[in-house]
């Protein structure tokens, strides 16, 4: 891999390229699926390439190849190369690039059991007990359970300097439960939805999930879900767990602080920003209490990394402190627009694919409360938990949030379940609304691997922490 990428190099420097970067990048996959009582199914794929992205005239290019052979190699540099030409007949200025140091390094994310090296049969068997312990409910008409693991090996090098290797492994695992009943579908799902939690490890965290141990409790509280009242309309305080804000901060803060959509250079499938440059350090983007942080070195992260498609080191910063705009997610050519040095964000979904701005592991830092006193220091409201769905504005202003289960708070207590709970707000309002956040006992990271951004389109893995967190005058049950 290290040879294919140099060789990359070394074309594209002789077509004319003033820079070049190649990714060589294999990638493996395999996912299990089981749906009331059956295997539902198996997959698995393997894929291995080359892209070259390079400047040539003052303008990008990028081509990429699954073949790898020498003449493949010198034909994929010289066509971006000459993408790059062609790209500078309209460009109204050049591409610049904000400084990057010069690495050579090995970065190994942690696995201690290798999810390939695992039975089939082990996996399936695994998820059929836990499907059949739900099926064990009698409402319960629809049971589901999945399995996924990645495995990601790339090769970094620039005509720069920099010659990077990495590796990574990740797991994902969960089970849902549906209750059918007088025309509703009802749905628990553990330990989220939307395909359960993902995480950079290996085996070893698909069985700390105990999917047959929680399995009872899903189908009990999915049937509990066709006797619970629909969720009121009116303006409360909502309670939403550490899940929902995770999904809260991926939308209406990780994406509108993505500096390529800031600037108006993503627009064409994921949106633009509300959010303008001139705002860091100055926008009030919530209370005092939100105190937001990208970090890449999160161990366990789907969103964490040595080093970034372009090179950058993995890095901790602020986006948002004290409610105050503090940062964005940017890669080199977006930094250095507002005069910055790259905060490592800039990813790419496969060897054909270019680096996009992307988010990394955006978390809301934790507070000082205990979620049981959180709970009794609210007189009346809504306890929700768990995304159902989600629909937010091109710009990430204003959104509209579904739950698939809340209890009401009375007087410091949970009383009736609530069914399909659901707010809706505008997002610096919303966070202006934030005046408490759960302790770190309450904190987890929460992968989300299926982000979509770009066209063609990009699939990232990403990841936020989040502890459960209290909202004052939210407007809830609002009419879908």
């Amino acid at each position: 891999m290290r040879d294919i990428a140099l060789a990359a190099l070394d074309a594209a420097t002789l077509a004319g390229a003033s820079y070049a970067d190649a990714r060589v990048v294999f990638e493996r996959s395999e996912t299990v699926s089981v749906r009331t009582g059956r295997v539902d199914a198996i997959g698995s794929s393997e894929t291995l390439g080359l892209g070259v992205r390079v400047i040539a005239d003052g303008a990008w290019g990028f081509a990429a190849t699954a073949d790898l052979s020498p003449d493949a190699i010198r034909l994929a540099a010289r066509e971006a190369v000459a993408l790059a030409r062609a790209a500078a007949r309209t460009w109204s200025a050049p591409v610049r690039l904000s400084d990057a140091p010069i690495v050579t390094d090995e970065w190994r994310a942690p696995c201690e059991i290798d999810p390939f090296s695992v039975p089939l049969d082990e996996k399936v068997a695994l998820l059929l007990a836990a499907d059949e312990a739900m099926r064990a409910e009698p409402l319960v008409s629809v049971t589901a359970g999945s399995l996924d693991a990645w495995s990601v090996s790339k090769v970094f090098a620039s005509t720069e300097g920099s010659l990077i290797e990495q590796s990574h492994t990740e797991v994902g695992a969960g089970i849902e439960a549906i209750a059918v009943t007088d025309g509703e579908v009802l749905t628990r799902s553990y330990p989220n939805s939307h395909g359960g939690q993902t995480v950079q490890a290996g085996w070893e965290a698909v069985l700390a999930l105990d999917l047959v141990g929680h399995a009872p409790r899903i189908a009990e509280q999915a049937a509990a879900l066709t006797r619970a009242i629909p969720c009121p309309s009116t303006t409360t305080t909502v309670i939403l767990d550490g899940s929902q804000m995770a999904l809260q901060v991926h939308e209406s803060i990780g994406h509108p602080t993505e500096l390529d959509r800031v600037l108006g250079d993503e627009a064409a499938f994921a949106g633009t920003s509300w959010v303008r440059a001139s705002g860091l350090g100055t926008l009030r983007y919530g209370s005092e209490r939100l105190n937001v942080v990208a970090d890449a070195t999160t161990p366990g992260s789907i969103g964490s990394f040595g080093y970034d498609d372009e090179g950058v080191p993995a890095q901790r910063f602020d986006v948002v402190r004290g409610g105050v705009l503090a940062g964005f997610l940017s890669s080199r050519e977006s930094a250095v627009a507002i005069g910055r040095s790259s905060t490592g964000c800039a990813r790419a979904s496969g060897w054909d694919r270019i680096p996009l701005v992307r988010m990394t592991t955006v978390s809301l830092e934790p507070g000082e409360w205990d979620l049981d006193d959180l709970i009794a220091d609210t007189r009346e409201g809504i306890y929700m938990e768990t995304n159902s769905s989600w629909s937010i504005d091109d710009k990430r202003l204003n959104f509209q949030f579904a739950c698939e289960i809340g209890w009401e708070i009375k007087d410091g207590k949970l009383g009736r379940m609530i069914k399909n709970p659901n707010y809706t707000g505008i997002t610096p309002q919303f966070w202006s609304s934030l005046d408490a956040v759960c302790s770190p006992r309450h904190w987890q990271v929460w992968g989300v691997p299926n982000c979509g951004k770009g066209e063609p389109m990009q699939v990232a893995h990403v990841a936020h922490g989040a502890a459960p967190a209290r909202f004052r005058n939210v407007q809830v049950g609002v009419a879908r």
